[in-house]
């Protein structure tokens, strides 16, 4: 494992959004935790207390948070919150973890009952935001005992896959829009028209880790659709071992193998062989993780490249994102982004469990 490259980058990680809490710091956070419980090392565990302390006061008050903003994407800190406490006993994660409890309350819904991405973005549903909230409405629901949140967790990634899925090929839409009033949204299907391979890994890491939480009996239809999934996934690997921006247009102008849907695709292939979701997925899950390993071995000094920055749906910036093929080969690259590296860091953490 590449472990003091980990070290550095988690050593001089600043906060992505110079404090508030926001989803980016939440994948470190994720691959902290995951380094921690596969080598047992409490620097790993120290470095995330180290963070989190910055983002939570003792009062539980979240540094930049505002529940009103209905932002899924502000859940993801929250299963890193619920970690510590557990670990710590230090009520400050407590706290938070209830407010952002309270959040999902009352956070806006479609008619089909899927959270919608952000208040800003309304009756929309995005891949992403399976990920960044599911996972921990669960696991809350586990710590409090109140098994309604685990079932209408499980319950709403069922139904997004429903309405998301697109048949003809096995994979899956990065949004929908349940209006129909966005230009990207079919007005038959309110989705999105090509597939963004983050979006997709998101959605195959929200996959594997809600099949760890509650075991393959309890995920139902959602089991089979999540090996069903990965299957396709390992169809799209590139002889390189990485996967495309765009991931099923290989001739693309412009497409290019982008590493943070790698390494979600390696962790998601990894983890899921380990939970029983297929043995065959291992030497897929060790390709893509032996390609972004070279990446970092090649590079001087060490750092992960090709890291798409941000891409979404509707508008951004003064920009209005279509969801084409084409747009998505239009945004930013940057290197060592935390959302690479963060599930870079899970995908090792798996393979190191695999060869205990």
């Amino acid at each position: 494992m590449l472990t003091s490259y980990f070290r550095h980058y988690a050593e001089t990680y600043s906060a992505y959004k110079s404090g508030p809490i926001c989803y980016e710091d939440g994948c470190l956070y994720r691959g902290l935790i995951t380094l921690y419980e596969a080598t047992g090392e409490q620097n790993w565990l120290d470095t995330l207390i180290a963070f989190a302390q910055k983002q939570v006061a003792p009062d539980g008050s979240m540094t930049g948070y505002e529940l009103e903003e209905y932002n899924i994407d502000n859940i993801l800190s929250g299963r890193a919150f619920l970690y510590l406490y557990k670990n710590t006993k230090d009520e400050r994660y407590l706290k938070a973890c209830q407010t952002l409890a309270k959040q999902l309350e009352s956070h806006p819904k479609t008619d089909g009952g899927n959270y919608w991405h952000k208040k800003r973005y309304p009756y929309q549903v995005w891949l992403d935001g399976l990920y960044m909230g599911l996972p921990f409405q669960i696991e809350y629901g586990q710590m409090t005992g109140d098994e309604a949140l685990i079932d209408n967790a499980i319950s709403q990634l069922s139904h997004a896959l429903e309405i998301m899925g697109v048949g003809q090929n096995g994979l899956y839409a990065h949004g929908y829009d349940e209006s129909r009033a966005q230009s990207w949204a079919d007005k038959e299907t309110g989705l999105s028209p090509a597939h963004w391979s983050r979006a997709i890994g998101w959605l195959t890491v929200a996959l594997v880790d809600i099949c760890d939480l509650v075991g393959k009996e309890k995920m139902g239809p959602v089991f089979e659709r999540s090996v069903d999934l990965l299957g396709e996934i390992v169809k799209l690997q590139r002889e390189q071992g990485a996967w495309l921006q765009v991931i099923d247009q290989p001739d693309l102008e412009g497409n290019y193998l982008e590493s943070s849907a790698t390494a979600m695709f390696s962790y998601a292939l990894l983890k899921g062989a380990r939970l029983g979701l297929g043995a065959e997925f291992v030497a897929p899950g060790l390709k893509g993780h032996a390609y972004l390993e070279q990446l970092v071995a090649d590079s001087d000094p060490q750092l992960l490249p090709n890291i798409v920055c941000v891409a979404g749906l509707g508008g951004f910036d003064g920009n209005y994102r279509d969801g084409t093929a084409e747009y998505y080969v239009t945004e930013t690259i940057r290197a060592d982004d935390v959302k690479g590296v963060g599930p870079f860091m899970m995908a090792s953490a798996e393979k190191l469990l695999l060869e205990k």
